[in-house]
């Protein structure tokens, strides 16, 4: 029985993994900051720990024990960057990361799948961006390299290391949807600026399927690009769910209202990143959804 490891296992993605993980019969050791998580009393074979690992503490022990540990942990991004909000984003992230590398023992074989971001890139205009793609000189992507940059250090110990550069994670317990979908609802969704700027979108289901796949693929290393084959522009994508909830999107945010309101996020928001996920798929992962409107009616009709 392997045991995986997974920080920020009570979040979105967390979860999702931990169930995943417990069904193929591994033990999941699960940490964060929540006192209790519901799979203590669903699984056997789930372990939560308690635990601020932006710190240093006896949750280190336990890291030498996990055969493949999924780095999730991290503040949500989706929220006013106020000076100490941005520090708080930075540690959680690269904290986490230095401390997990810290508690790992050299030559005790393991695997690290540590999640980034597409925000890595920067705005990239209309290029193509592969794994090979120069990283931007925004605060999303300076966080990006640097998060990336304490995993690579535990291949210093022998472990094998993934970087997993996610994109925007459509799914409908979480995710982008709970924040874009309301406002469709309500009749005053639309693009973002002028909606030509390329979205970086992943079914919930591939970022499940793809961090299984990398942690079963034994030689499976180095960048992976966790976005959809198939990437559209913002204008797309709003007219797309406008479909799917039967709600015109006809209710764009003007770029100097959404800076105005969302200050440097909003900035982030309005880049364009036109990410595809070359080495993933060329390792043999199959994508479920590569199709923005396949997606978007698996999700409504899951959610309905």
């Amino acid at each position: 029985m392997k045991t995986i490891m997974i920080t920020g296992a009570s979040g979105f993605v967390g979860r999702r993994l931990s169930r995943n993980f417990l069904e193929k019969g591994c033990r999941v050791i699960g940490l964060g900051t929540s006192p209790r998580h519901p799979f203590s009393h669903q699984y056997k074979a789930f372990e939560w720990i308690q635990a601020d690992t932006t710190r240093e503490g006896e949750w280190q022990d336990r890291v030498p024990e996990a055969d493949i540990i999924v780095n999730l942990a991290g503040r949500t991004i989706f929220k006013k960057w106020t000076r100490k909000y941005k520090q708080a984003i930075y540690d959680s992230r690269i904290e986490t990361t230095k401390n997990i590398v810290t508690a790992m023992e050299p030559g005790n074989t393991q695997k690290l799948l540590s999640t980034s971001a597409a925000g890595f890139y920067g705005d990239g205009g209309d290029e193509i961006l592969t794994e090979a793609g120069l990283s931007g000189s925004d605060f999303l992507a300076r966080l990006s390299r640097a998060w990336e940059n304490e995993a690579e250090k535990a291949a210093d110990k022998g472990t094998i290391v993934a970087i997993m550069r996610f994109g925007v994670i459509l799914g409908k317990e979480g995710g982008a949807l709970s924040v874009m979908a309301p406002a469709f609802r309500f009749f005053v969704g639309g693009p973002l600026g002028s909606g030509m700027q390329w979205f970086p979108w992943i079914h919930i289901q591939d970022i499940e399927g793809g961090v299984t796949f990398l942690a079963e693929t034994r030689d499976a290393e180095g960048v992976f690009n966790f976005t959809a084959p198939e990437p559209v522009r913002q204008k797309t994508f709003a007219r797309a769910l406008g479909r799917s909830l039967n709600r015109p999107a006809v209710m764009p945010a003007p770029s100097f209202m959404v800076k105005t309101v969302m200050g440097e996020l909003g900035s982030s928001l309005l880049q364009s990143q036109r990410v595809v996920p070359e080495r993933l798929q060329n390792a043999g992962y199959r994508f479920l959804f590569k199709e923005l409107d396949a997606a978007l009616a698996d999700l409504f009709k899951a959610a309905g």
